[in-house]
Formats: C-alpha cells, sequence, structure tokens
C-alpha cells in the first residue's frame, strides 16, 4: 500500500441515496416538465436523441474511422515515430518529462486518452519516468485524447485554420495542467522511492537507451498498408460506438437545458433541441466573465465546454445546432477545439487511467490540475485568434 492512500469514507446508505436520488430526479424532470408539459418534454428527449444518432453519431463515426486508419497508417510507417523525435526535445522543457512522452501523446492524439495507459504500463516506456513524471501522464495524455477526430470534425465544418489555433491552446493548457499535477504529488511520493514493495513500481530513473520501439508488421508495403488501413478503421468504428452513448445522454441534456421553443409564438412542440433555456440564464449572468476571457457573444455558448467535461464526442454534437443558428464564428471554434482538447471528457477517464497505474486516490488532483490546464487553453486560444487570425 502506497503513502498516499487515504481512508476511505463510507458512503450514505443505499436506501438513503434511493430517496435522494427520487427527489433529485423529481425536482429536474418535474421543473422541466412544468415548463414544456409531459408529453412535449419526452417527444423532444426521443427525437433529439434519434436526430443526434442520425446526423451527428454516424458523421463523427465516419470521422473515427478515416482518422483511425491514418494513425494506423502513421505507425505503421514511422511517421509517428519520426514526429516523436523531432517532438522528443521539446518534452523536458515544456512538460518536465522524458523525451519519449512525446509518443505518448502523439497516440493519444491520433486515438483516445486511454492510449496512455498501455504505454504506461510498459516497462520498456515507464523505466524513463519519475513516479510523479509517470502519474502525471494521465494529465498530459488526456489533453490531447481524440485530437485528430476534434481537428478534422472542426476543419470539416469549414474552420480548418481556427481549429489549428485551438490546437495550440491545447498544448498550453496541457503544459499547466502538467506542471500543476507534477508540483501537487511530487512531494507526496518522496518516501515511496525507499520503499518499492511492488515489482510494477520499480522504475530506473535514467533516460539512456532506446524508448519503445512501435511493432511493424510483416508482409509486403501492400499488405502492411492495406492491413494497418483497416486495421485502424476498425478500431475508429469501436471509438464511435463508444461515444454514442455520452452523444446521446449528454448531448440531449445539455441541448434541453439550452434551447428555448423553437418557434416561441407557437410554444413548445416536442420538437428536436427545444428546451428550457437554463444555461443561457447561467451564461447571461457569467457575461462579464466568458466574453473577455473566450470572447463569447452568446450566453449558449457556455454548452460546449460544459458538455466537453463529460465527452468531447457529445460536444461535438452541439456544433451544428449552433452553426445553424449562426452564433460562432473562427473564435469560437478556436476555443472550443482548445477546451474541446484538453478536456476531452476527463471527468469520465482520469479516473479509470489512475486507477490503471494503482493511484486511484490522486484523482482529485488530477481533475483539479486539468480544469484548470483547460480553462487556460480556451483563454489561450481566444486572444491568439484574436492577434493571428
Amino acid at each position: 500500500m502506497n503513502n498516499v492512500t487515504k481512508t476511505e469514507k463510507k458512503g450514505l446508505p443505499k436506501e438513503v441515496e434511493g430517496v435522494l436520488f427520487i427527489i433529485g430526479a423529481s425536482v429536474i424532470f418535474g421543473g422541466i416538465a412544468n415548463v414544456m408539459s409531459v408529453s412535449h418534454m419526452l417527444n423532444t428527449i426521443m427525437s433529439t436523441a434519434h436526430d443526434l444518432l442520425m446526423n451527428t453519431v454516424f458523421y463523427i463515426m465516419g470521422i473515427t474511422v478515416l482518422a483511425g486508419a491514418l494513425g494506423k497508417i502513421l505507425i505503421e510507417f514511422g511517421v509517428i515515430r519520426l514526429f516523436e523525435i523531432l517532438l522528443r526535445p521539446l518534452m523536458k522543457p515544456l512538460f518536465n518529462l522524458p523525451g519519449v512522452a512525446a509518443l505518448g501523446g502523439l497516440l493519444t492524439f491520433f486515438s483516445d486518452n486511454p492510449a496512455i495507459i498501455s504505454l504506461a504500463s510498459d516497462k520498456n516506456f515507464s523505466r524513463y519516468f519519475k513516479k510523479y513524471q509517470l502519474i502525471s501522464l494521465t494529465n498530459f495524455g488526456t489533453a490531447f485524447g481524440m485530437g485528430l477526430v476534434v481537428i478534422s470534425f472542426m476543419a470539416g465544418k469549414g474552420y480548418t485554420k481556427a481549429a489549428f489555433i485551438g490546437l495550440c491552446g491545447a498544448i498550453l493548457g496541457a503544459v499547466i495542467s502538467t506542471r500543476i499535477m507534477q508540483g501537487r504529488i511530487k512531494g507526496l511520493l518522496i518516501e515511496e522511492d525507499t520503499d518499492l514493495k511492488d515489482e510494477r513500481k520499480k522504475i530506473v530513473f535514467d533516460e539512456s537507451g532506446l524508448p519503445p520501439k512501435l511493432e511493424k508488421s510483416k508482409g509486403s508495403v501492400f499488405t502492411r498498408f492495406l492491413n494497418s488501413m483497416l486495421d485502424g478503421g476498425k478500431q475508429g468504428v469501436d471509438l464511435g460506438l463508444a461515444i454514442i452513448p455520452g452523444v446521446l445522454i449528454i448531448t440531449t441534456a445539455v441541448m434541453m437545458l439550452t434551447f428555448g421553443p423553437k418557434d416561441p409564438t407557437i410554444g413548445y412542440q416536442g420538437l428536436p433541441y427545444e428546451g428550457v433555456a437554463f444555461l443561457p440564464w447561467v451564461g447571461a449572468k457569467l457575461e462579464w466573465l466568458f466574453k473577455p476571457l473566450f470572447g463569447f457573444t452568446h450566453a449558449e455558448l457556455i454548452a460546449f465546454p460544459m458538455t466537453s467535461l463529460g465527452a468531447v464526442g457529445a460536444a461535438l454534437g452541439l456544433i451544428g445546432k449552433f452553426q445553424a443558428q449562426g452564433i460562432i464564428t473562427g473564435n469560437e471554434i478556436a476555443v472550443f477545439t482548445a477546451i474541446g482538447m484538453c478536456w476531452s471528457g476527463f471527468l469520465s477517464t482520469h479516473t479509470a487511467m489512475l486507477d490503471a497505474l494503482g493511484y486511484r486516490e490522486l484523482t482529485s488532483k488530477a481533475l483539479v490540475s486539468h480544469a484548470i490546464g483547460g480553462f487556460f487553453a480556451g483563454v489561450f486560444a481566444h486572444y491568439l485568434y484574436y492577434f493571428f487570425a
């Protein structure tokens, strides 16, 4: 047992949790139904989920399949290794990580956050890291998760330049998040270095030798190209399927809290994307904060960063609606890309990632550090777009 483990607190009895859940659900759904009516609320929920599935999920899945194929091809033919070599000198000054960490950032960028777990669990990779650096990989890797999908999606909507500005913002967010996390946990792990009872935690603290190699398939160039393309496409399908619950559940909920009736003169009709406009009300109260920091000119836009906390795929589902309303510009896309990449569902992945590394008790520190990093990623992207776009 490591020395950062805290005494677990007992939760509420199941009966109490059940009562609180019923009360909370009744207040939320009862409040929405009171505004929309029960029939309109149910029709809107189902029709919104159906429209998101048909017009958003399959579009994103198409991107994930193509991105997965591209990423696998780049790995197979050594392009990722070349990128890693070029980026390796930046790792220490920017992130205080060994040069091989560039491989982790690239793999998560071309796939998703969990790619960092398999690397961190590989002794050929982890031996280059001190313990606090290895744990901070959860913050480093999460900042680039689904990066290629997010940038491809934004570029497909006609905002290529803004998307790459957002990438710059995400890089800064990654630096801030990783550095804060390292600073918060470094002191907690010093004593543990003198008592390594777990073989998995034996790490060599030098950076000599060669970095872990990405395996090359056997066969001719054409066979390797075809197999890597199809294998990457299959991984893209898995990723596309994995985002369906987030898009349908989270985005539907956010949509209903973001938009009002489609035609205010008629009232609610049970149509897709109708709702009670709660988030714009909150955004209007915080306009004094969001406008100078992110450049948001419409209160509804706060829905994107809030949704990114749970799933960036779900957040991407909001873009089409924002475009249809004409309330986003290149600035918003840059901010969305930075925040979307940096946060990319970290509320749902950080716990699993740290649990896999054996440090679940540090989850709260990782979440706070990453929340700060994502916030500043959006701010930086806004001002970068303002000065250079």
